[in-house]
């Protein structure tokens, strides 16, 4: 218990546990008799008493004791003096076994079950829980009980905090000290209690108490906790923002077929669609619901009545998401024509948290429609994308060419008080980089360069516009040093350096332009736009920065190590996306991309897909009932007709809805010639599979 350590038992020991169990079975023996006839007799409910101050676990006596009690109140004879006599004697057997052990769940539900009757008196409470406080102050199950007591006494969340603040300087390692702390501040902020309307006045207060901790003994970790509790209110807006779309605003999209020429428009706002539609894409800082044609208006000369189906992108098919997408229909003549999107002018968006979205926004874009004949659109089986470096070269863009990388920057909301607000944030952000500059001077500690780490990329993120690589550079080298200071939690320090790196590169139009290349083929009607984000080779786990990649149509994330490509969804534009030479460990890993409807050429190739026959990642047995594969999908077309694909279920769930013209699946473990044959079942579209032309 807390790093006590556990000492061999002594003869004498074992010989007293061996006295004890018999003694416990014999009382159970008896105990279960009386349970089972539904006997509550004085003489019974005693028993029970015995059997608990042994055992206090024992679930079912504590049960027995509640209907002993419930058949005694229903009694005729039953006056309120006896009923808390009862409900005392009730208390007293609580206690008792609390003695015995201090965390017994038990226990303490019965004993919150026996106040809330209403007839006891509860200004003892509070001394018994400073008894069995002092005993063990990080006992979470005693702070849970003293909410629930302080609710029932009306004991003011301040003085609640106050007593919160004397047990931590009695002891700076009391976890649940602070969890208490952070959970009574949330309530008296939320409420804006008095002396608690705004953070800015209360949390820079706080981050000088947490100091004290930290300096104290920066090798305990309850502290750090607080302190990240902190730096997340500190960093969070209360209310949903709006930080990306596409099209992006002020930009000029050219919406064409094969055998079309963009002419003078940019690579990067030039899409071949062969939908009659393109999509719409609103990406938020948090997850909310309620986004649709009421919340969200379009006006445009081409979609009078203003409708707009919005779908949240979620492959857990919630209906909250971060990413919404709406498909806008274009008619099949030539087209110029401006389209403005308004978010948030009506009420209706709200974050999973309750928080409405009270930042109303407007973007406005052109589109241009060159058209096309349906025909032109047969994808000819010659062609190939082929995932090698000759079939690149370095894009070389115009001078003036806009790049859709700016996104809506959270701080600029055109309001005084929230302008303020921000001010504070990156105030207070600034000191504590300075702190624990000051921090690490004097010693090397891993939780403080993770501390660091962290604060260093909120505080840039508050700077956009003005963030700077030097800040990227400086937490790569944080998290570096702490995959060798810590190597038992190297996954999370690298999935967090692969954040960093892609926002890095992504930070700025130079940056970016650094991987982007042109593929070979810029006549090909399988990619229409031939600019391809090469991400490859950079030893990646994790993917992110998504708000900045809506626009990325052609994507090489191949040679990584990435095991999952949670996010992906939020590209709604891809079309080629190459993931050879991963990690990824099984075909549920790919399930972000059933939300790609516009992908045609996908290479999976060389991955470990087969190798593992359940993945543990998402679920513990392999059952197509055990995780949300397949949930969303109406019933009547999830009968597998083919038997020939039952054992494949997975991969037909995945696969069923795609449109893929080519599909490189060689190399893992499961792509025998069945599983390919499976695929071609699923997947009529499908023209090339490993490079070979399909019948």
């Amino acid at each position: 218990m807390h790093g006590r350590p556990r000492k061999a038992p002594k003869p004498e020991d074992e010989a007293a546990s061996t006295a004890k169990a018999q003694k416990l079975r014999a009382l159970q023996t008896q105990f279960f008799s009386f349970h089972h006839d539904q006997i509550y007799t004085k003489e019974a409910v005693e028993l029970s008493a015995k059997l608990l101050e042994i055992n206090p676990e024992s679930y079912t006596a504590w049960n027995y004791r509640k209907l002993a009690v419930e058949h005694y109140l229903s009694q005729p004879e039953c006056d309120p003096d006896s009923v808390k006599s009862v409900l005392d004697d009730e208390l007293r057997v609580v206690e008792s076994a609390l003695r015995q052990n201090f965390k017994s769940y038990g226990a303490w539900h019965h004993r919150k079950w026996v106040l809330s009757k209403g007839h006891s008196s509860i200004n003892h409470e509070l001394r018994l829980l400073d008894k069995f406080q002092k005993a063990d102050s990080r006992n979470f199950h005693a702070w849970n009980y003293r909410r629930f007591v302080a609710e029932l006494m009306n004991r003011s969340e301040q003085d609640e905090l106050k007593y919160t603040e004397d047990m931590i300087y009695t002891n700076f390692s009391n976890y649940s000290a602070w969890h208490n702390r952070s959970v009574l501040l949330s309530a008296l902020l939320e409420k804006k209690a008095e002396g608690f309307l705004l953070k800015e006045n209360v949390l820079p207060e706080e981050y000088e108490f947490i100091h004290q901790a930290i300096f104290t003994d920066p090798d305990d970790q309850s502290g750090w906790f607080y302190n990240l509790w902190l730096l997340d209110q500190t960093v969070t807006t209360d209310s949903p923002l709006l930080v990306s779309t596409w099209p992006t605003c002020g930009s000029d999209v050219l919406i064409m077929g094969d055998g079309c020429q963009s002419g003078s428009f940019s690579p990067f706002t030039t899409l071949l669609s062969d939908s009659g539609s393109f999509p719409i894409i609103l990406y938020f800082n948090q997850p909310v619901e309620g986004v649709n044609s009421s919340t969200v208006t379009i006006e445009c000369g081409f979609n009078k009545n203003g409708y707009l189906h919005w779908e949240p992108l979620s492959v857990s098919n919630s209906q909250a998401a971060q990413v919404w997408v709406a498909h806008l229909k274009f008619p099949t003549s030539e087209l110029d024509s401006s389209v403005e999107v308004s978010v948030g002018h009506s009420k209706g968006i709200i974050s999973t948290r309750g928080v409405h979205y009270c930042h109303p926004s407007t973007f406005s874009f052109n589109v241009h429609v060159q058209p096309v004949e349906r025909d032109s659109f047969q994808v000819s089986v010659a062609e190939s994308i082929l995932w090698r470096e000759e079939n690149f070269k370095v894009y070389r863009a115009q001078s003036e060419e806009s790049i859709p990388i700016a996104y809506f920057d959270q701080l600029c909301i055109k309001n005084g008080h929230e302008s303020t607000a921000s001010n504070w944030r990156t105030e207070a952000l600034a000191k504590e980089i300075e702190c624990f500059r000051e921090l690490l001077s004097l010693m090397d500690c891993k939780i403080g360069k993770l501390t660091l780490a962290r604060l260093l990329m909120a505080y840039n993120a508050m700077s956009f516009p003005f963030a700077t690589k030097l800040v990227h550079s400086e937490v790569l080298e944080l998290y570096n040093d702490l995959m060798k200071l810590d190597p038992t939690h190297h996954r999370y320090y690298k999935d967090e350096h692969s954040l960093v790196l892609l926002q890095k590169m992504t930070c700025s139009k130079e940056s970016l332009l650094q991987h982007c290349f042109q593929y070979k083929d810029s006549g090909s009607s399988v990619i229409g736009n031939p600019i391809c984000l090469r991400l490859n080779n950079l030893s990646l786990s994790r993917i992110g920065a998504f708000e900045k990649l809506l626009w990325v149509q052609m994507l090489d994330l191949s040679h990584n190590e990435l095991q999952s490509i949670e996010g992906l969804e939020a590209m709604q534009l891809l079309s080629c996306l190459g993931l050879g030479n991963n990690k990824l460990r099984s075909v549920t890993a790919l399930e972000p991309l059933r939300k790609l409807k516009s992908l045609r050429v996908l290479d999976i190739s060389y991955n470990q897909i087969g190798d593992h026959s359940i993945d543990t990642t998402r679920y513990l047995c392999s059952s197509p009932l055990s995780h949300s594969v397949g949930t969303g999908v109406n019933k009547d077309e999830t009968v597998i007709s083919d038997a020939a694909l039952v054992n494949y279920w997975e991969a037909f769930y995945m696969f069923k809805d795609l449109n893929l013209n080519q599909l490189d699946i060689v190399g893992n473990t499961i792509a025998d010639e069945k599983f390919k044959s499976a695929l071609v079942k699923i997947m009529p579209t499908l023209k090339r599979l490993d490079g070979k032309v399909l019948d």
